[in-house]
């Protein structure tokens, strides 16, 4: 384990007791080969997976409510699977703090994904014991609004654009454009507000955190009202 102060000023959060720290970074293989430790990180990542669970679904609920339930829960499993959770922890470097036996360390466990999500999720368990469940909130939220926005991007099944736009040029004979009717918030923070126009048209409405992730919520609320389209092309 390095200095504790420099980690610290990396994830950018300070303990208010920094044993909880230790235990987040203390894995059960260090326990038997270090006497001062005694406690740990499972019970931490337990807690943190529930508190982790918790502020991805509050965040998505929040930020993307033009999305039913299983598009919902699609998109927080892709920002709590151990793939997403090790990518974070590389982030941060938690792997090199790890406290860690000698079987674990020669094995590679410093770099093991399921060894690095376990501990990301022991550290927000830490976090939400030494402050709040506000506080875990602000630490994550640019994380998984950022890693969503990039699972979002990737996703072909949520290609709305594609299928709104060979739906109107074969139907309408116009391709769908995309206006910018509002941006706020902050830079780590914004929210954009996109409408669909076909020709003359206006059609559906969609917010995101960024233009694209926009255009794509008011692209699927336009195909969810396909009867408005219909009734549009036969005028």
């Amino acid at each position: 384990m390095n200095n504790l102060h420099i980690f610290q000023n990396r994830i950018g959060y300070t303990f208010r007791d920094p044993t909880l720290l230790i235990q987040a970074l203390t894995h059960s293989s260090s326990i038997n080969e270090n006497n001062e430790l005694n406690t740990d990180n499972e019970r931490l990542e337990f807690l943190g997976d529930a508190v982790l669970n918790f502020i991805a679904a509050t965040i998505l609920f929040d930020t993307f409510k033009e999305f039913d339930v299983g598009e919902l829960t699609k998109l927080r499993w892709a920002l709590v699977c151990n793939e997403q959770l090790s990518s974070l922890s590389r982030k941060y470097g938690i792997g090199e703090e790890l406290l860690l036996g000698k079987g674990e360390e020669g094995s590679g466990g410093r770099d093991r994904e399921g060894l690095l999500s376990d501990a990301f999720e022991a550290l927000i368990g830490a976090i939400f014991l030494d402050s709040d469940l506000q506080t875990v909130r602000m630490f994550l939220e640019p994380l998984l609004l950022k890693q969503a926005q990039e699972s979002l991007e990737n996703r072909d099944h949520i290609d709305n654009k594609s299928k709104l736009q060979e739906y109107a040029q074969k139907n309408l004979g116009y391709t769908p454009v995309y206006l910018t009717v509002t941006e706020s918030g902050p830079d780590h923070n914004k929210e954009f507000t996109v409408q669909v126009k076909i020709g003359k048209q206006n059609f559906g409405i969609g917010k995101g955190p960024s233009k694209r992730l926009a255009e794509q919520a008011a692209a699927q609320i336009t195909i969810q009202n396909i009867d408005n389209l219909d009734q549009y092309s036969n005028e």
